[in-house]
């Protein structure tokens, strides 16, 4: 099933400009689908089902747009530039610009409102199971599973793009209430994310065997909130996103434990994962990343400088830049920057992004299993990804004693190269976004989006 199956007139339950946040509000009336009230005071099943596949469909929403969440982090991280001569901001204010700008909702003040639209749906949602006919218990947890574990995600976003300038955490409230604080502590924020991920597993392992609600073709084999845990399904992929969040918290022993959990396996696909999937039927949304659809993308020129050669070649590159860069038809050159490739990531306007896939989980483990002490297994995930995935030699620790982290972050930059901004997340974590390149004197590595301009004025 593609997700063009799940249109968007089923997430947008409560459209406000901040979900109550920032008090703009902005209420659109839809005569075909019940109200807000309705869904909450007097929710069917069919209404139900269709909130809950509107919160995927909501979390994808600007995820692969030009202007979207791989597209803006990539820029950020210097895997990519927009060169649009329709638009110089995507170079002027994202590569020069001294400041990122909070009043521009596509620019510095993105990736905010999506976000807290979809929270406000799976709140409104959440709230609707508690009184629904027709489902019995375990249909309940199942979709109470997946709320939570969407939640987690939009959270994501926001603390991943905002960082220590905050987040909104307290966001069910009813419109017109005080506005919730701003938390700027980076560690609380990932701790409610990593806690919300620890409800839903709770939820989900209460939820049967089957989903009541049709997942999209990105989450094939992994479409069922609870069975054995030796095979695939959604439990898995809620334990791989809370190892995430763990590292991003640095807490590997838990690290440890949650990838266990998940879908890990170096005897499995790398590829192997859950994907927004994309479609260009009617209703549906295209993938702009890919330059069959939008040729204003390109990849960074140091992707392919900074490339290692194949192990026994002098002309092969890292194999994953061969999957992933492609020469392009049309050189792009536009305010001083240039580049000569496109990605090759997105073959199509239908090709999946992915949320999260068995190779950022063994690196994940790899960094984990370092920070906790145990190098030597930390080193040989290292290298199994290093010959599995890029086609290069294994490193010893005798060849001139090379840094894991430095030698980690290489890894993660190739084979999560333009998937969701990992780049940009993990210099930034680890201090070193100084190591970016300036490709233009005068050009600034910007390490977060501010608060927008709505969010900040309210509270004045």
């Amino acid at each position: 099933m593609k997700i063009r199956d799940m249109k968007m007139t089923k997430v947008m339950l409560a459209l406000s400009t901040a979900m109550g946040l920032a008090g703009c509000d902005l209420t659109v009336p839809d005569l075909n689908r019940p109200s807000v009230d309705s869904l909450e005071l007097t929710p069917t099943r069919p209404a139900v089902i269709s909130a809950a596949e509107g919160l995927l469909v909501g979390n994808r929403a600007g995820y692969a747009a030009q202007n979207g969440y791989v597209s803006i982090l990539g820029v950020l991280g210097r895997e990519a530039y927009i060169l649009d001569k329709a638009d110089p901001r995507y170079v002027g204010e994202l590569l020069a610009g001294p400041a990122l700008d909070p009043g521009s909702p596509a620019f510095g003040g993105n990736f905010w409102v999506g976000p807290y639209a979809n929270l406000r749906n799976a709140n409104t949602l959440l709230r609707a199971l508690e009184v629904v006919p027709g489902m019995s218990d375990e249909e309940k947890e199942a979709v109470r599973g997946f709320a939570k574990t969407m939640k987690a995600l939009d959270y994501l976003v926001l603390i991943n793009t905002r960082d220590t300038n905050g987040v909104v955490l307290d966001v069910d409230r009813p419109i017109g209430a005080a506005l919730a604080p701003i938390v700027t502590d980076r560690e609380q924020v990932l701790a409610f994310i990593a806690a919300l991920l620890d409800e839903a597993l709770v939820h989900l392992k209460a939820g049967g065997t089957t989903f009541p609600l049709p997942l999209s073709s990105g989450f094939q084999d992994f479409d069922r909130p609870d069975i054995k845990m030796t095979v695939p399904n959604f439990q898995k992929v809620n334990r791989g996103l809370k190892a995430r969040v763990d590292v991003y918290r640095q807490k590997w022993d838990e690290a440890l434990v949650d990838l266990a959990g998940s879908f890990e396996n170096i005897n499995a696909p790398l590829e192997r994962g859950v994907y927004h999937a994309f479609g260009a039927g009617s209703g549906d949304t295209t993938n702009e990343l890919s330059p069959a659809i939008n040729q204003n993308i390109y990849a960074h020129p140091s992707i392919l400088k900074d490339a290692e050669y194949q192990e026994g070649s002098t002309t092969e590159l890292d194999a994953r830049v061969q999957r992933k860069v492609r020469l392009a038809t049309t050189p792009g050159n536009y305010q001083g920057v240039s580049s000569d490739y496109w990605f090759s990531n997105y073959p199509s306007g239908t090709s999946p992004v992915p949320i999260i896939r068995n190779e950022e989980l063994i690196l994940l483990h790899a960094e984990a299993s370092y920070q906790a002490g145990d190098i030597s297994n930390a080193r040989t995930l290292l290298n199994f990804i290093r010959v599995t995935s890029g086609g290069l030699s294994e490193l010893t620790p005798g060849e001139g004693g090379y840094d894991f982290i430095t030698e980690l972050l290489k890894q993660r930059r190739y084979s999560l190269l333009f998937e969701g901004g990992h780049r940009w997340i993990d210099l930034r974590r680890y201090e070193r976004l100084n190591e970016l390149p300036i490709d233009v004197p005068g050009h600034r590595v910007h390490p977060r989006f501010p608060v927008p301009e709505s969010e900040t004025n309210a509270r004045q």
